[in-house]
């Protein structure tokens, strides 16, 4: 909610201005502020953006960011270096291992457009750590090509990314690395509808099914084999359809008692909505129903 990030972005303000007290913090009530609201289009609040050098031109959206310690985070990123060098298995070691999750990017040299792209898509990401390292010592130890990304969760690799020649666009890397900042099925609620949103991910998979009945944990169970095969490419959400507050989202996808256990897709940029053709939800019914969407090919 507003309020919400309304606190969080005050408490970065507080912690920043010790740190960096050269960066301003304002709030405006464009309901007031009819003009400013005009000039830099600002269409869904709370908006937040980042004046740099003092221009009013081009300043830079911060999307997505709800927490004190990440606006904190993209701020610094955005004023300083986005990613930490490692020089050592040691310093990897200790990013790793920080938190949750990090993310590495294992090159040969420091200075090419895999590096660009990664360390602009670190600027995005603020919620984890990102290191970069051209060390033969340190790619040697974990295994990795050079010019990849790997992301790790608790410690381990979860996710292997080879950079070729800077081909990747930011959004693309964007988008893999943010959905591991949620689990690899998200159950849906009204709450956390906001932050599935925040995930640069435009093609939705629902399962619409009450968990309370008796084939549920056979079926969760497919689907979450089909989504660690999508990840990165598929947001894979789990509906309550026992759930009487989720029954907008049934209306929506036009899902009726007796459509379930049901399947559906969703592009959010052209909002079209696609219906799985098979009727049990097995992982070869979700595999190929995925792959003949990425494909073009489902109806």
């Amino acid at each position: 909610s507003s309020q919400n990030l309304s606190e969080e972005f005050a408490e970065a303000a507080r912690q920043l201005k010790k740190e960096a007290p050269r960066i301003q913090f304002g709030k405006i009530d464009v309901t007031h502020q009819h003009d400013l609201r005009k000039e830099f289009n600002i269409q869904a609040f709370p908006t937040v953006k980042f004046f740099v050098n003092g221009s009013r031109e081009d300043p830079i959206d911060c999307k997505g960011v709800r927490k004190a310690s990440a606006f904190i985070t993209w701020i610094k990123r955005r004023t300083g270096p986005s990613t930490v060098l490692i020089n050592s298995t040691d310093q990897a070691e200790a990013i790793i291992k920080a938190g949750d999750l990090a993310v590495i990017g294992f090159f040969r040299e420091l200075h090419n457009d895999s590096v660009e792209v990664f360390c602009e898509t670190a600027r995005d990401v603020p919620e984890m750590p990102f290191g970069m390292t051209a060390s033969e010592e340190v790619c040697a130890n974990y295994g990795v090509q050079r010019n990849s990304l790997v992301v790790f969760k608790e410690g381990k690799p979860v996710h292997n990314e080879m950079l070729e020649d800077g081909r990747q666009s930011k959004l693309g890397l964007t988008r893999i690395i943010k959905t591991f900042t949620l689990d690899l099925v998200t159950e849906y609620n009204i709450e956390i509808s906001v932050k599935i949103f925040d995930v640069p991910v435009e093609n939705h998979i629902l399962l619409f099914t009450p968990m309370n009945s008796e084939t549920f944990n056979e079926i969760y169970e497919n689907y979450q084999s089909a989504a660690a095969q999508f990840r990165g490419k598929m947001l894979f959400v789990l509906v309550d359809t026992g759930e009487a507050r989720n029954g907008r989202i049934f209306e929506y996808f036009r899902i009726r008692d007796i459509d379930v256990p049901a399947v559906r897709i969703l592009n959010l940029t052209s909002e079209a909505r696609y219906k799985m053709p098979a009727d049990e939800v097995t992982v070869e019914n979700l595999k190929e129903f995925c792959q003949s969407y990425l494909n073009g090919k489902a109806k």
